[in-house]
């Protein structure tokens, strides 16, 4: 999904998604969404 569509879903702003979503990348040590995907199905936190 797209970080406007996360908001609406979530009814939160898009900058909070952003946060997030760039807390979790963080974390996970990874520098892109699709990266945090693979690392969160590696993790089985995600599955697809």
């Amino acid at each position: 999904m797209t970080t406007k569509e996360i908001s609406k879903e979530l009814s939160i702003s898009e900058k909070t998604v952003r946060n997030h979503i760039s807390n979790t990348m963080q974390k996970l040590g990874v520098k892109s969404r699709s990266s945090a995907v693979v690392e969160l199905v590696k993790l089985k936190e995600l599955s697809i």
